[in-house]
């Protein structure tokens, strides 16, 4: 019986489309990253914005507040199953969360604006790693602009630039409108990983499944 054919080392796009107050998406990234260190293959991501809940206000709301407003007075049986198995999960790549702590669910628009820049000067890997850290760990408002530029700092961007964007509109619609681009070709949940624009691998998957697509889209020409 013959072997399958092995792929030849390729350039592979990923979009990966996220939104930062998903913890499903900080886990998901840990995992695709780890397999693409793994891989033969040279993989370039390209981080895409994604707002799980456009309706937060600009300033943000208390989480408890907010948590309360989507799942009632007490958490179902399957909420707390999903919190269970994503803090059990955590360690083995390096993670914290800390959902009984967080402060505040913001509004991530400016997150997403934040990252747009970034991408734009080769650190958008830098920016979601630090924005996923600084909510879910470190408990911070990751809508408010001091946070913004404090961390836009810590990654090797000017701060004071960013400080000057952020009050700025400029590019919110742009934001906006990839957003809206997303959600027509289909996406309605995130983390989402769209392989050379051709096909996508939902939610956070493992590092074993990460690495056979991969395979699969080495074959694959990008389509843009």
């Amino acid at each position: 019986m013959a072997k399958p054919k092995k792929s030849k080392p390729a350039i592979i796009q990923v979009d990966i489309v996220s939104d930062i107050v998903c913890p499903w998406c900080w886990l998901g990234t840990r995992y695709f990253f780890k397999a693409a260190k793994q891989s033969k293959h040279t993989i370039k991501a390209t981080w895409r914005p994604y707002m799980l809940d456009p309706t937060v206000p600009v300033g943000g709301m208390p989480y408890r507040e907010y948590m309360k407003s989507k799942f009632g007075d007490g958490p179902s049986n399957k909420f707390k199953a999903m919190r269970e198995h994503l803090e059990k999960a955590a360690p083995d790549v390096g993670i914290n969360f800390n959902f009984g702590d967080i402060p505040m669910r913001p509004n991530t628009l400016d997150a997403h604006r934040l990252m747009r820049w970034a991408s734009g000067q080769d650190s958008g890997d830098a920016a979601a790693e630090a924005l996923f850290k600084a909510f879910f760990d470190e408990l911070k408002d990751i809508g408010d602009h001091k946070i913004l530029a404090e961390i836009a700092g810590e990654i090797g961007l000017d701060s004071n630039l960013v400080t000057d964007l952020l009050s700025k509109e400029d590019d919110k619609n742009a934001v906006r409108e990839e957003i809206m681009f997303f959600r027509n070709l289909g996406v309605s949940g995130v983390p989402c990983f769209i392989y050379q624009g051709q096909f996508a691998v939902q939610g956070a998957q493992d590092v074993a499944a990460h690495l056979k697509v991969m395979e699969e889209a080495a074959s694959l020409p990008i389509n843009s």
